[in-house]
């Protein structure tokens, strides 16, 4: 019988998680898969900032994980057994497979990849829920548009990344927010905009201005806090926002209540006729298929690239999240479980 580790949640986060928030078990499990299961080998978890929301005892888009239950999270991974016609073992898939070495999931909810097309690490990524993301918020807004002005955050992110890049495609003029002068680097040489501005710099607002001459056609919003702060006043009328998170304040203790922000974005989708759309990328995922047809051809050819940062150990994941939630990756996170 296989040994299986797996983290659990074994307290709720107070602000920034701690490693006493996490525990680490070890079990013996069955190496069979029942009929219409699939039991998977985790090679490679994502880590991704929704993660953070989960570890809270609160209402929000996804359930709260229960004290020690084992984490979530995507997985690439090897089937070892199979209950199902539709997978044979030694498949390369991907599936929720969770923090742990070994994952036991319906048939259905298991996706084969093709590793020697993409590299495995990037099906989590650009490939994956975070570059989908991407995509479909754009979709949702209308696209972006030859000639407009579009602002992301988080830009060196695997969301970030592929949503500047899409954009440059579209014949728009990008502008990355990023944290310190490495990252802001990255934005410009590797994935391509054309201005990165430092959201550290104590004059980032006005650097940002002058970022963006013309004022902001297109803002995909994935931070919120002073970032949004600083977008607001440079929005043009009819000005499109995609919205599929606000990293900064998941580790506030309690949910924003700060009304003054609030009732300013209000007064301007109103006043500016604004489109702002909120997303969960699950809503969409019958649309994967789409995604899959324009981007993976781009992706084969480097045309559009991304950027993993690796961390080696299953042991490891916990510190790599607390260092996700602090802006500390480079790229997507993924952790090499072996």
């Amino acid at each position: 019988m296989p040994t299986n580790r797996r983290w659990v949640l074994a307290a709720r986060p107070q602000g920034e998680p701690v490693p006493e928030d996490f525990r680490l078990e070890t079990r013996e499990i069955d190496a069979s898969a029942p009929q219409d299961m699939v039991l998977i080998r985790n090679r490679h978890l994502s880590l991704d900032p929704y993660m953070r929301l989960r570890m809270n005892d609160e209402k929000s888009y996804v359930p709260p994980y229960a004290l020690g239950e084992t984490l979530g999270g995507q997985t690439i991974g090897e089937v070892v057994a199979s209950g199902s016609a539709d997978f044979t073992p030694g498949d390369s898939v991907i599936g929720s497979g969770g923090w742990q070495d070994y994952a036991l999931l319906p048939a259905k909810m298991v996706r084969r990849i093709d590793p020697d097309r993409i590299r495995a690490p990037a099906w989590l990524g650009m490939m994956g829920m975070p570059g989908f993301t991407a995509w479909i918020g754009l979709d949702l807004v209308g696209g972006v548009k030859a000639g407009e002005t579009f602002v992301v955050g988080a830009a060196t992110g695997p969301v970030g990344s592929m949503a500047g890049q899409l954009a440059r495609r579209a014949g728009a003029r990008t502008v990355a927010i990023a944290g310190g002068a490495q990252k802001c680097a990255l934005a410009r040489e590797t994935f391509g905009f054309d201005e990165a501005i430092d959201h550290r710099d104590p004059d980032f607002a006005k650097r940002l201005a002058a970022a963006c001459p013309d004022g902001i056609d297109l803002y995909f919003e994935n931070i919120g806090g002073a970032v949004l702060e600083a977008v607001l006043p440079l929005l043009n009328d009819f000005a499109r926002i995609p919205v599929c998170g606000l990293i900064a304040h998941y580790n506030e203790s309690a949910s924003p209540a700060d009304a003054s922000p609030l009732a300013k974005v209000m007064r301007q989708v109103l006043v500016q006729r604004l489109h702002l759309r909120g997303f969960i990328v699950s809503d969409h995922f019958a649309r994967y298929p789409d995604f899959l047809g324009e981007v993976a051809p781009l992706v084969g050819k480097g045309e559009i690239v991304g950027l993993e940062d690796v961390v080696n150990g299953l042991e490891n994941a916990p510190q790599a999240l607390i260092w996700l939630l602090a802006g500390r990756n480079r790229g997507k996170c993924v952790v090499a479980l072996d």
